[in-house]
């Protein structure tokens, strides 16, 4: 089986700007996120990215925008030889429709752990707030919570 870690995106893969980040130019990755990564793929982890964006279901932005970003930060991590496995992204938002995937449930890393083989006992959640603790306790794996744009590097030691 493989082992897994699960990444929050704003605030954890990029800056948390306090509002939707859905254009390129406002995409700006932490400090310290591709040598984090390294260690992480080095350590023989996968690395997989969920994330709500519930900008879609209130037409703030498009599946077009997100998808966007996220062929640009697979991009740009291929360039530092860095390669997500995934990324799986909820469009839905409680206000506008009921759905299973958004976190804080956990459907979105139970599709993951399915689909890549992932033993969860072994596997991580990292995120920035308390609904990506509740998806990864909910999934079984570790979790382990940052304050929103500190950056990876300040936890490499924590996963084993």
């Amino acid at each position: 089986m493989n082992k897994a870690i699960f990444l929050d995106r704003d605030g954890v893969i990029n800056i948390e700007r306090g509002e939707y980040t859905y254009l390129l130019y406002d995409f700006v990755l932490t400090e310290g996120l591709i040598d984090a990564l390294k260690v992480f793929i080095d350590k023989g982890y996968l690395l997989i990215v969920i994330t709500n964006q519930g900008g879609v279901a209130k037409d703030l932005y498009s599946i077009y925008d997100v998808e966007n970003i996220h062929n640009f930060l697979k991009s740009t991590l291929e360039k530092e030889g860095i390669k997500l496995t995934e990324i799986y992204y909820c469009p839905h938002h409680p206000d506008f429709e009921k759905c299973l995937c958004r976190k804080p449930g956990s459907l979105m890393l139970e599709k993951a752990i399915a689909r890549f083989d992932i033993d969860a006992s072994k596997s991580y959640f990292i995120g920035d707030t308390e609904r990506d603790v509740e998806a990864g306790k909910a999934s079984g794996v570790k979790t382990i919570k940052i304050e929103p744009n500190s950056g990876l590097s300040l936890i490499t030691n924590q996963i084993d």
